[in-house]
């Protein structure tokens, strides 16, 4: 069961035209006509609809940093060296500064 050939095209139009005469012949070819167009253009919207439904989502999202991957903070742990692999203590906090040393001028 191929396609159908030229004589069997030619014996369907004849059946088509003898059913429904040749003035309804072109009604209903306007009427196809309009059903594939309002087809066509409604599954353009729904593409548009879901275009700008994902344009959306992506505007919603968190964008990931534009400068360099995150890095990890450091610990306070002591660090080893490198070059000789000495464990470093954490500086101690100074207690030079005067900021920190409760103020002796209060009266």
């Amino acid at each position: 069961m191929g396609t159908p050939g030229p004589l069997e095209l030619f014996l369907i139009f004849l059946v088509v035209l003898l059913i429904f005469g040749a003035n309804k012949i072109p009604e209903i070819a306007r009427g196809i006509g309009k059903g594939i167009r309002e087809f066509k253009d409604a599954t353009n919207e729904i593409s548009r609809e879901l275009q700008a439904e994902d344009q959306r989502r992506q505007i919603d999202q968190p964008r990931p940093p534009s400068q360099g991957a995150p890095q990890a903070r450091q610990s306070e742990e002591p660090v080893a060296r490198e070059e000789t692999q000495e464990q470093v203590p954490p500086e101690p906090a100074r207690a030079d500064n005067p900021s920190d040393e409760p103020s002796t001028d209060a009266k």
